[in-house]
């Protein structure tokens, strides 16, 4: 075969491989729009803004992270009285589009409030405690906390549910995620948890 019946092949191939992505990739937004005004903004708002701090905002989370959330919600992987019974019903191609759909809302960055308060968050953050053997968290979430489709968008969250969630990785109550978070959250003061809750709030 001559190069150009190569490169047309190839092309094909790329094209043909483009489309089936697409096709994995399509949810039914409006479907997941029905659940979310049916059930989830109660707790989590329309936009997945969360007006409690005590309930996570999904306005800009990775789609895969949510849909892994919420199937293990289902599973009693992650334990939750309040949400286990929210994703039981739920199917694997409702949980994607749920996904999606929260992924696609703007979230905004909380003000600064403290300033002394943020900087000792920010040194947390981007650089860890090397005395007590922290890590950064920006080693895994990324410089402005954007994340991964696996590791949580961090930026933006409410600082309250930042810091329930790390005690209760402190404390082994939340195990459905990577074991290195029950270590990193053994490792952090008080004041730590507290400080990177809240700096963690302030970015976009």
């Amino acid at each position: 075969m001559k190069k150009s019946g190569w490169r047309i092949a190839a092309a094909t191939i790329a094209a043909a491989c483009s489309m089936s992505v697409f096709a994995a990739d399509k949810v039914d937004l409006a479907r997941a729009e029905e659940i979310v005004s049916g059930r989830c903004f109660l707790c989590h708002g329309m936009e997945g803004e969360s007006a409690s701090p005590v309930f996570p905002r999904l306005a800009g989370q990775h789609s895969e992270y949510i849909a892994k959330q919420l199937a293990d919600f289902k599973s009693g992987k992650r334990n939750s009285d309040t949400m286990k019974p929210q994703a039981e019903e739920l199917t694997p191609a409702e949980m994607k589009a749920l996904g999606a759909f929260f992924q696609a809302k703007n979230v905004g960055a909380r003000p600064a409030k403290d300033q002394e308060l943020l900087a000792v968050g920010k040194f947390v953050f981007n650089r860890g405690n090397q005395f007590s053997g922290l890590p950064s968290c920006s080693s895994c979430h990324g410089a402005k906390g954007l994340g991964t489709p696996q590791l949580p968008r961090l930026a933006g969250q409410h600082p309250r549910y930042i810091e329930d969630q790390l005690k209760q990785f402190n404390k082994r109550e939340r195990t459905n995620d990577n074991a290195v978070m029950h270590t990193i959250a053994s490792k952090l003061s008080e004041l730590e948890t507290h400080a990177v809750a809240e700096y963690i709030a302030t970015l976009d």
